[in-house]
């Protein structure tokens, strides 16, 4: 037993997850700090703002900013409906096994296959975006090939640390997010001290970005740096049986893992922002690199070095998180038998206390898409757009199910409940779900061939399709009955929880 449990809360834990149908193989090796930093390393400002800002400026001019405000409220939202979710159903792999109690085994297959294979196009995202800057740290001309091979370096790394253990995991966790919101704060107050050419108010500017006609729609495609930044949250539920006491613990890791990481994301946007010289360089594509240009303007040779480093830890640490959410998700699935390859994925490594080949799985899949990322031009944004977009369409089937199961009259009843607030709460995050998943899917190039400019959406549309479960959604728990509990009861009855009867 972990030193963070104490007893009381351990066989507390034991017994919620036993009242839900299993017995966890985990051990409870994560703190409240630790649990907080997995939170924060997924949802990692300092990668979605370097991935992003280049793009976000060319196509929105400052402006842009305020997209981290809106999507920082819309996903706050989110986050306050998961919170209820996660403190009655603390089981890990978050949006599958969150659903599946909400409304039922189907919706939540199609919901897990959907924010999985997102994760792993975010895991792929991710370490693309740290290859172009670790190339760079280590003095390599940043070809198309360099950067792959530097990302699959990052990619293997984060993996070890993973294979390592949960305690591992968390140390590692906490490393890099000391890293890197130290590394943020510092960056920012510097670059503001000695590098600023603008003032506040040009934060309001667009410097002519769009068309010159609608200002709307050029701020709508900038708004991927707000829409990329604020998901990671939920990991801190997806590692719920890692978790002492996590029907209170999670809900607030959650929350701030939303405050500080926007925050510090906010900070960063706008410290670089006021430090690009010529931003209307940026806006005609001569600068298509300001990040770079400003760190080695600001730190020079040597500092720059060192700030890269940090920028590739941050990168590093969002990796990891991202394959330990990915992994319990596959892993929840082969527990429960509703995927191909469950006597695999549920394969459980008593030594380390880890799914391994869950694990792999969250390794290989992104590699290959790593690799093929070779032969698509700008690959880069289409991967995040596609990658965001699955995730927010896995949130909100999350969010739609819960209120569907409020409207048929489920009350929840885990340690954290928003009371009367939860209706209008769990609405208005809906709508904003909604909203972004327009946003990210729209055409935005309709000079480009139909193929590339709906890229987006048809790729949506195609691991939507793909995924109809078949016979993987209801056999597998009634066949391993003698070998492993249960999951009760998946649906739920008007006005009682699980846990209430």
């Amino acid at each position: 037993m972990s030193p963070n449990a104490p007893t009381g809360h351990h066989d507390s834990d034991a017994a919620q997850l036993a009242s839900l149908g299993y017995t966890s193989e985990f051990k409870r090796d994560m703190s409240p700090w630790a649990n907080f930093s997995l939170g924060f390393t997924y949802l990692s400002p300092v990668t979605a703002v370097y991935t992003m800002f280049a793009v976000s400026l060319a196509v929105g001019g400052p402006p842009m900013i305020w997209a981290l405000v809106i999507a920082g409220v819309g996903q706050l939202l989110v986050a306050l409906v998961f919170s209820e979710v996660v403190a009655q159903y603390p089981v890990a792999g978050g949006v599958y096994p969150w659903a599946r109690r909400l409304w039922g085994r189907r919706y939540a297959w199609l919901t897990g296959w959907v924010y999985m294979i997102a994760l792993f196009v975010t895991i792929a995202s991710v370490v693309s975006g740290a290859g172009l800057y670790f190339a760079s740290m280590l003095g390599f001309d940043p070809t198309v090939d360099t950067v792959i091979v530097c990302s699959l370096v990052i990619l293997v790394l984060a993996t070890l640390i993973n294979y390592l253990g949960t305690r591992v995991l968390a140390i590692a966790a906490i490393i890099g997010f000391s890293a890197e919101l130290l590394g943020a704060l510092a960056v920012g107050v510097w670059l503001l001290a000695t590098e600023r050419h603008h003032n506040l108010g040009v934060l309001f500017d667009s410097f002519g970005a769009g068309d010159g006609s609608n200002y709307l729609w050029a701020f709508a495609a900038a708004s991927l740096i707000g829409i990329y930044n604020y998901y990671g949250f939920e990991a801190c539920g997806d590692v719920a049986e890692e978790v002492p006491n996590p029907g209170r613990t999670i809900p607030k890791a959650m929350r701030r893992t939303i405050y500080v990481g926007g925050a510090a994301a906010t900070f960063v946007t706008v410290s670089l922002v006021l430090s690009v010289s010529d931003i209307s360089a940026v806006i005609s594509g001569e600068d298509t690199d300001p990040v770079s240009g400003v760190l080695q303007t600001a730190f020079g040779s040597a500092g720059s070095k060192v700030i890269l480093l940090v920028v590739v830890l941050s990168f590093l640490s969002c990796a990891m998180s991202l394959q330990a959410a990915a992994s319990r998700l596959a892993y929840s699935y082969g527990r429960d038998d509703m995927i191909v390859g469950s006597g695999l994925l549920r394969k459980f490594s008593q030594a380390r206390r880890i799914p391994p080949y869950a694990l792999a799985l969250a390794f290989v899949i992104p590699g290959v898409i790593v690799l093929a990322s070779k032969f698509s031009e700008d690959a880069l944004t289409k991967i995040v757009s596609f990658a965001s977009l699955g995730i927010y369409l896995g949130f909100q089937m999350v969010v739609f199910a819960a209120l569907r199961a409020r409207l048929k009259g489920w009350k929840p009843s885990g340690p954290y409940r928003l009371g009367k607030w939860g209706l209008p709460v769990n609405i208005a995050a809906l709508v904003y779900g909604i909203t972004a998943m327009v946003t990210l899917a729209w055409p935005r190039t309709p000079e480009a061939p139909w193929y590339d400019n709906y890229i987006v959406l048809l790729s949506g549309a195609v691991v939507v399709g793909a995924g109809p479960p078949g016979r993987h959604t209801g056999a597998g728990p009634t066949r391993r009955r003698r070998a492993r509990p249960v999951p009760l009861d998946d649906r739920l009855r008007a006005g009682r929880s699980l846990l209430g009867r």
